[in-house]
């Protein structure tokens, strides 16, 4: 039963990526656009175009400074929360503050950020970190703040040390609003990646990505863009599964609230 429950899901997952493969590959077999070449044609271009070299200059740049930033986001943005959502007066004082800059873009804060970051590495991870910062922020704020109140009460008679209330009163309690910033937070940082390699850069895949649009080499654009997808298959791949062993003791709780 085990192994066809698990046949079944993955036949699930695969449904729908492989109808949409055979439609585009269908759809585009006898296109004569220049924009829009056929899918077979994109496919022949995707090795030599990503395996021959750009994979090291290229892909793992981009991987590392999307992980660095988003890493980084993750740490300021889960740290900022907890102290917003802990304290009062803290969130009083900085919400309004806090408003304003979630509702700037942050594309637009990339000259700026050039001004002063310059345009290497440090520039490319602070728009990363900038951009996905917020959904993990507000995120953790309300998991705070939605703490149960028999809980912290309970907490504070018994007088745990601080440590150990943050440890498994605090991060635990909130850490199913943390991991859902945190995954909006990803997708985030992938989009923020390209961006930013777009200004002023000479490697990374949203560099190559323009240059090849630039230089008309649609077959290898669009293998980007296949890359990209692929890249965050991967990624959310990676953090379903982290996601899941974290989160193991919230979803049996949720599973035993159904069954009774």
């Amino acid at each position: 039963m085990r192994m066809l429950g698990l046949a079944r899901k993955i036949l699930l997952l695969l449904t729908v990526p492989v109808l949409l493969i055979a439609a585009w590959w269908t759809a585009s077999a006898d296109s004569a656009n220049f924009f829009w070449p056929p899918l077979h044609q994109i496919l022949g271009a995707f090795g030599e175009t990503w395996f021959h070299g750009r994979f090291t200059t290229d892909v793992i740049p981009s991987v590392v400074r999307l992980l660095v930033g988003y890493l980084l986001a993750l740490i300021l943005g889960v740290g900022l929360g907890i102290a917003v959502g802990s304290l009062r007066w803290l969130r009083a004082l900085l919400e309004p503050v806090l408003e304003f800059f979630r509702a700037i873009p942050s594309p637009v804060l990339v000259p700026i950020l050039m001004l002063f970051a310059g345009i290497g590495n440090g520039m490319k991870i602070l728009v990363i970190v900038t951009g996905c910062i917020w959904p993990i922020l507000l995120n953790t704020v309300e998991g705070v703040r939605g703490l149960d109140d028999v809980l912290t009460d309970t907490a504070r008679c018994y007088r745990m040390r601080p440590g150990s209330r943050l440890v498994h009163l605090v991060l635990r309690g909130a850490s199913p609003q943390i991991a859902a910033g945190a995954r909006q937070g990803l997708s985030i940082a992938i989009i923020l990646m390209v961006i930013s390699e777009m200004f002023a850069a000479n490697s990374g895949v949203g560099f190559t990505i323009v240059q090849f649009q630039r230089s008309f080499s649609i077959p290898q654009m669009w293998t980007g863009i296949i890359l990209l997808g692929l890249i965050g298959n991967l990624l959310s791949a990676v953090f379903q599964i982290v996601e899941s062993r974290a989160l193991s003791w919230y979803t049996g709780l949720r599973l035993s609230e159904r069954e009774g």
